[in-house]
């Protein structure tokens, strides 16, 4: 394009509601592909879009006899695209500031948007074949790099259900622990790398130990610091209801006072409940940076 196009003030939108979901197309596939575009709505349907796939912004008025020829035109063309770019239309008149922009001197304007830059424009109504090149041009320009799935493409086909997880997920609903933890175990035997498969046995591993758990524990453990298999269950018994804080507590002031293999397995547990949550999670956090002082 000759001349830098600035859209970062397009971005401010802060007294603008967020826009509707698109709808879907007349054929029911998947996202619409032509969407009627606002100078509220202008970040999502386009700037953020073109990170999926190309956005072609038709820039017309209402007023403009050119437009009337290259709109259905390019509606024509998005439909049969499927998903591969998207058609983003923009009445000049109703939201001057886009207009202003790009810096529109006549309409219609056409600009290819990818990766929320300007790609290429063209002014004034063009046949259908040079639309078509046009376009072509565009999808090759941007192929292979962008970073998301086609926006308004049909449904992706559902991912066929792996039988070993069926089968352990099963016996988890029907409460047979043993069998889950066996299933997710001859996964993780055949894959060891299989992140998915090591996350549920921990969790099955902990639903079963926590089945069973006496109430009293806390109590029980409150009463008697230096017993560490009551201070194991305390700990659990407090994750299952809901305090993980109190339980990394626990186990934490045990590390401060024990040593050698105690401190040892005391802090294996504690690294145990550590993986039942998102390493990101504040409080696993916290309890990462205390377990460290009550080490060193």
């Amino acid at each position: 394009m000759s001349g830098a196009v600035d859209l970062s003030g397009l971005k401010e939108r802060a007294t603008a509601p967020p826009p509707p979901p698109a709808t879907s197309d007349s054929s029911g596939g998947g996202l619409a592909p032509i969407v009627d575009v606002t100078e509220a709505t202008f970040e999502d349907e386009v700037l953020r879009r073109s990170t999926q796939v190309p956005v072609i912004v038709d820039l017309w008025a209402t007023w403009c006899e050119p437009c009337k020829q290259l709109s259905p035109a390019l509606e024509k063309l998005a439909l049969e695209a499927e998903g591969r770019w998207v058609l983003a239309k923009v009445d000049v008149d109703a939201n001057p500031r886009i207009a202003q922009a790009f810096g529109v001197q006549s309409v219609p304007t056409v600009v290819a948007i990818a990766a929320g830059q300007p790609l290429a424009d063209f002014q004034g109504a063009q046949p259908e074949a040079q639309l078509r090149q046009w376009i072509s041009a565009v999808e090759q320009a941007t192929a292979g790099k962008l970073s998301g799935p086609p926006v308004g493409a049909g449904e992706e086909p559902e991912e066929p259900e792996d039988p070993r997880f069926t089968a352990a997920e099963t016996a988890l609903g029907e409460g047979d622990f043993s069998a889950a933890e066996l299933a997710y175990q001859q996964i993780l035997d055949a894959e060891p790398d299989n992140k998915d498969a090591a996350a549920a046995l921990r969790q099955v591993k902990f639903l079963a130990r926590t089945q069973d758990a006496d109430a009293e524990a806390v109590a029980q453990a409150d009463a008697d610091l230096s017993n560490i298999d009551l201070q194991f269950v305390a700990a659990d018994v407090e994750l299952a209801s809901h305090t993980p804080e109190a339980a990394f507590n626990r186990l934490i002031g045990l590390v401060s006072r024990t040593a050698g293999e105690d401190r040892d397995r005391v802090r294996t547990r504690l690294l145990q409940l550590f993986e039942l949550f998102d390493a990101a999670e504040p409080t696993v956090v916290a309890a990462r940076r205390k377990l460290a002082s009550a080490l060193y």
